[in-house]
C-alpha cells in the first residue's frame, strides 16, 4: 500500500494547540470534556483526529472555531494559536472576521448546515459579500469558478438549487466550495462522508485532496473510521475520553500502534473478506419476492408527470436463519424494497410472501394479523423510538396488542435487556439517557420482542462508530444464531456485508446487477458496477486487524481510478 509520506517539520505551522481544556459552563468541579489537549498542524499537511463519539473530536473542532456552545461549554485553560492569532481570547467580531478568511469548516450533515430556503448559490455567495469587497459580477463569477472546481455539474443551474433539490454528494460539494473560497490556511472537516455511499465518499474524499493540493492548506479532518485514515491523512492523533493517547505519523500507526485503545480502533474496522459460508439452506423460505416493481411520480388529476421507476422486476428469497444483504449507491432502491417488503409503500407490482402468506395485495386491515411476522430496524434510533416513552413502555407495546399481558411483557423486556447486554434496571430510562449504539441495541430489542420470522434492518450500523458498529454486528449475529430469524441487511458498504451476509443482491438504479453467495460476489464480482463499490471501499488495501497492508491485484477493468 503506498502512504502519503511527505515531510512537514519544516513547513510552516498553522494550527498549534496546547494544553486545551474545556469544560462545562459554570461546573469548575465537574470532569473536564477535554483535558490537556495538544496538536499541531503544518502547511499541506492532513492530520486525522480519530476516536468514538464522545472522545472529544468536535469539542476540539469548535473551539478551534470559537463555536462552542454558549451557556453549555467553556474554554477553562490552554492556548489555541491560528499562525500567531490567539482565539481563545478573541472577540466574536474578530472571530466573525476570521472565519472563511484564515479558518473554515465543513460539518458532518449540510442538510443542517445549508439554509433550506436560499439558494445554494447565493448561500456561497453571501462569504464573498461578508468578507470582500468584489463586485456583484465577480463574486458570481469567482462562485461558478469554485463551483466547477469541486466539479459540481450544470453550475448555473445547481447555483440557483434549492439544497433539497441536491443530491447528499452535491451539498457536500457546496460546503466544500463555501468553506475553500477565500482559500483559508486551515479547513476543518468534521466527518464530511459519514453520511455518504462509499463511492461518493470516495469523490468527496479526492476531492478535499485535490483542493488542498491545488491551495495548500493545512486539514483537520475528524473522523471515527480508520478506513478513511488510511486513505488520506499524514499524521495521526487518537482521542479517548478528552485526552489525546496517541500520536504518530500514518504509517507508523497503522503497522505499529502503541496504545491498546488505538489497536481496538484498528481491529473493529470491518474488511472485504466475507465471512465463512453457513451450513445447509432450509428448503422452506421465509420470504419471497417475484417480481416487484415500485413506481413513484405519475401526477395528479390537474399535473401528469414521469412516473419514476425505484425497483424494477426485483426477485429474491431468504431462508430461516440467513441473511440476504442488498447493497448499492443512495438512489439504487435498496430502502425502497426494505420497505415494501415491510408494507410501508404499497408495491406497484409482483408478490411478496412471508412465513407462507401473500400480502402485497393485503389491505392494512388485513395484513394486521400478520405484521408481527416482520419487524424493521431503521437507521437512525432516536427518531424511530418514542422520546416521550420509556424504554419498558417501547419493548412491551408490541407483545401487549398482539395479547400479551402486562406482566408477561415485562418480564419478557427485562430478558431483551440482558439479551442485548443493556442492564435491567435501564427500562425505566428515556431515548435520550442512551448512546446511539444502546439506543439501536433498544431498537433491536423492540424489533426481537415480536418473535419475528423476518428481521429488516436498514442502514442499522451507518450511523455508527466502527467499534460499536461491530458490536451491533454481532449482536444481530447472535440474534439470528439464536432464534433462526432471517435477516435482509441494508447498507451502501460492502465492509459491512462482508461481515454478517451470507448472500449478497447489488442494486443500480432500481435493478438487480448481481445477486449471488456473499463469497461469490464479493471476491469474483461479475458486474463492474459491484467492482466500483467495492474498489471504493476506504482502506481496502489494508488488513487492520494484523497491521499490514493487502497485496492487491491492479483495479479491475471498470473501477473508479
Amino acid at each position: 500500500m503506498e502512504f502519503k509520506s511527505k515531510d512537514f517539520s519544516n513547513a510552516p505551522r498553522v494550527l498549534k494547540i496546547r494544553k486545551l481544556k474545556v469544560g462545562l459552563t459554570g461546573r469548575p468541579n465537574a470532569a473536564p470534556v477535554l483535558d490537556g489537549i495538544d496538536l499541531d498542524i503544518r502547511a499541506g499537511e492532513t492530520h486525522c483526529l480519530v476516536g468514538e463519539s464522545g472522545s472529544g473530536k468536535s469539542v476540539t473542532s469548535l473551539a478551534a472555531m470559537g463555536l462552542l456552545p454558549k451557556g453549555a461549554l467553556e474554554v477553562q485553560g490552554g492556548l489555541i494559536d491560528l499562525e500567531g492569532f490567539e482565539i481563545t481570547s478573541a472577540s466574536p467580531s474578530q472571530m466573525r472576521e476570521l472565519r472563511a478568511r484564515r479558518i473554515a469548516m465543513i460539518f458532518q450533515e449540510p442538510m443542517t448546515a445549508l439554509n433550506p430556503v436560499i439558494r445554494v448559490g447565493e448561500q456561497i455567495l453571501e462569504v464573498l459579500n461578508t468578507h470582500s469587497d468584489l463586485s456583484p459580477s465577480e463574486a458570481k463569477k469567482l462562485t461558478l469558478d469554485m463551483m466547477e472546481q469541486v466539479h459540481l455539474p450544470d453550475v448555473e443551474r445547481i447555483y440557483s438549487a434549492f439544497p433539497h433539490q441536491l443530491s447528499g454528494g452535491q451539498r457536500q460539494r457546496i460546503m466544500i466550495a463555501m468553506a475553500l473560497i477565500l482559500d483559508p490556511d486551515l479547513l476543518i472537516a468534521d466527518e464530511p462522508t459519514t453520511a455518504l455511499d462509499v463511492t461518493t465518499q470516495l469523490q468527496i474524499l479526492k476531492l478535499i485532496a485535490e483542493m488542498q493540493e491545488r491551495h495548500g492548506t493545512a486539514v483537520l479532518f475528524i473522523t471515527h473510521d480508520m478506513g478513511v485514515v488510511a486513505e488520506i491523512a499524514d499524521t495521526v492523533s487518537v482521542m479517548q475520553k478528552g485526552r489525546i493517547v496517541e500520536r504518530a505519523p500514518i504509517r507508523e500507526l497503522l503497522t505499529d500502534p502503541k496504545e491498546a485503545y488505538t489497536r481496538k480502533l484498528l481491529t473493529a474496522v470491518p474488511n472485504l473478506a466475507p465471512r465463512p459460508a453457513r451450513g445447509d439452506v432450509a428448503e422452506k423460505d421465509v420470504v419471497t419476492v417475484q417480481g416487484l416493481d415500485m413506481a413513484y411520480g405519475g401526477g395528479g388529476f390537474f399535473r401528469k408527470s414521469d412516473r419514476v421507476k425505484a425497483a424494477r422486476d426485483v426477485n429474491f428469497s431468504i431462508p430461516p436463519g440467513r441473511t440476504l444483504g442488498i447493497v448499492g449507491e443512495s438512489g439504487s432502491g435498496k430502502s425502497t424494497v426494505a420497505r415494501c417488503i415491510m408494507r410501508l409503500i404499497d408495491p406497484t407490482a409482483g408478490k411478496i410472501t412471508v412465513a407462507g402468506t401473500e400480502i402485497a395485495r393485503l389491505s392494512r386491515r388485513q395484513l394486521q394479523p400478520h405484521r408481527k411476522h416482520l419487524q424493521i430496524v431503521f437507521q437512525d434510533p432516536y427518531r424511530s423510538l418514542n422520546p416521550r416513552w420509556t424504554v419498558a413502555r417501547s419493548l412491551c407495546e408490541g407483545p401487549i396488542n398482539f395479547g400479551t399481558s402486562r406482566d408477561e411483557a415485562m418480564t419478557k423486556a427485562a430478558e431483551l435487556m440482558e439479551l442485548v447486554d443493556l442492564p435491567r434496571d435501564a427500562l425505566d430510562r428515556y431515548p435520550h439517557q442512551f448512546s446511539g449504539g444502546q439506543r439501536q441495541r433498544i431498537a433491536i430489542a423492540r424489533a426481537v420482542a415480536m418473535k419475528p420470522d423476518l428481521l429488516v434492518a436498514d442502514e442499522a450500523v451507518s450511523a455508527l462508530d466502527v467499534s460499536v458498529q461491530a458490536q451491533v454486528l454481532d449482536l444481530l449475529d447472535d440474534i439470528q444464531e439464536k432464534f433462526g430469524v432471517a435477516m435482509l441487511f441494508i447498507t451502501h458498504d460492502l465492509r459491512v456485508a462482508a461481515q454478517i451476509c451470507d448472500d449478497v443482491l447489488v442494486m443500480q438504479k432500481g435493478f438487480v446487477v448481481e445477486h449471488g453467495p456473499a463469497g461469490q460476489v464479493l471476491s469474483t464480482p461479475r458486474h463492474d458496477y459491484t467492482r466500483n463499490l467495492i474498489n471504493a471501499a476506504p482502506g481496502r488495501n489494508w488488513d487492520f486487524s494484523n497491521y499490514r497492508a493487502l497485496d492487491h491485484a491492479p483495479a479491475p477493468k471498470g473501477a473508479i481510478a
